[in-house]
């Protein structure tokens, strides 16, 4: 017999989990999905060159707090694809949030040696104005 005010759940769904016993964590569920990390590292490994992938891979990293690693990635990028202008920005700001200033400067003074986007050498020259020379 049904209760009042609720509505039959069939035994295997996932809304009141396996057989009505709450709802499925999502912490299980979130163990058998790739993460945007495994997902990037896969398209990077069938596609080294790709700097876009890098790049997202490189932010995903600086979004899950492992700075060194996505500071390894901008650097990766900027070894294959030096006019990459977003590379320098971002690696640069990663580089800040680890404490590495000169590292930083040298981020945003090479990308304004290279880039020629009016908004990019904004931001860069922002970002070397702010730590100074």
């Amino acid at each position: 017999m049904a209760l009042p005010h609720t509505k039959p759940v069939h035994p295997r769904s996932n809304e009141r989990g396996l057989a009505g016993h709450g709802p499925a964590p999502r912490g299980i569920l979130a163990l058998l999905e790739p993460t945007r990390i495994e997902i990037l590292q896969q398209l990077i490994a069938q596609n080294p060159a790709s700097s876009f992938a890098r790049y997202g891979l490189a932010m995903e990293y600086v979004k899950s707090g492992d700075l060194e690693s996505g500071v390894r990635e901008f650097a990766a990028i900027l070894d294959t694809d030096p006019g990459y202008s977003a590379a320098y920005f971002h690696g640069g700001q990663t580089l800040e949030k680890l404490g590495r200033l000169d590292d930083a400067r040298d981020y945003y003074r090479r990308g304004l040696a290279v880039t020629r986007d009016p908004h990019a050498r904004a931001e860069l020259q922002a970002s070397l104005d702010i730590l100074g020379d």
